[in-house]
């Protein structure tokens, strides 16, 4: 990534927008309507995923998620100073997607907001855990250092996402990413258990760059040469 962090930020903020946009205006489309299949939702949070993917990863690298943020600095792949910029940009891009929505679609199904189901936090917790990391463990597979990225390889994060909606989706509303839940959850004023989603976001990220720094290869030291004989 060669861009200016100035330009890479605002592909963050563009990529999150999309994302939050096309996730949460089907989530709220479908409301209008009177419900649709949780796999109609799966399928949209897979292009969700996917499209931001395919316009951004060249520029910003696609992060769009402040989880595989945290995570690329833990593991000392993504410089730490960058790292406000991106994090900004994400917020920003959550609140400019979910704001559209609200303007374009309305605010039904409290505009798309992750709730954990019966007020179930630990289950919340448990759930949004195995599915975070799952997602930062695809992005890392993508990003394994000397790996050769197969085109077909590239929407295994949006694949992750959409399993992730189908599966626990009625159970926690998925949300996998801190920026995409408080969105929508500041603009309908719905805040129930907003702290376990981003505390399950955090320890996969501790998660995420722990299997980093245990498994992924480091450069091998210089052999040392002898100094010239006399």
């Amino acid at each position: 990534m060669s861009a200016p962090l100035t330009i890479r930020s605002l592909a963050e903020l563009a990529g999150t927008a999309l994302l939050v946009g096309i996730g949460c205006g089907s989530i709220v489309a479908g409301a209008e309507v009177g419900g649709v299949s949780q796999w109609i939702l799966a399928l949209a949070w897979f292009f969700a995923v996917l499209l931001p993917v395919l316009a951004f990863a060249r520029i910003s690298g696609a992060h769009l998620n402040p989880a595989v943020t945290l995570m690329l600095v833990g593991a000392r792949r993504f410089p730490p100073r960058e790292a406000p910029a991106y994090l900004v940009a994400q917020f920003a891009g959550a609140f400019v997607g979910a704001g559209v929505v609200l303007l374009s679609v309305g605010s039904a199904a409290h505009l798309g907001s992750t709730l954990p189901r019966g007020d179930d936090l630990l289950r919340t917790f448990v759930l949004e855990l195995i599915f975070t990391v799952s997602l930062l463990l695809s992005v890392v597979y993508l990003t394994w250092p000397q790996k050769s990225l197969k085109l077909w390889e590239l929407p295994l994060p949006a694949v992750v996402v959409g399993l992730s909606t189908y599966l626990i989706g009625p159970w926690t509303g998925s949300s996998l990413n801190p920026a995409r839940t408080l969105a929508p959850a500041v603009l309908s004023g719905d805040y129930l258990g907003l702290w376990v989603y981003f505390i399950a976001a955090l320890v996969a990220a501790a998660i995420g760059a722990a299997f980093v720094w245990r498994f992924e290869p480091k450069p091998s030291a210089e052999p040392r040469v002898p100094p010239p004989g006399p």
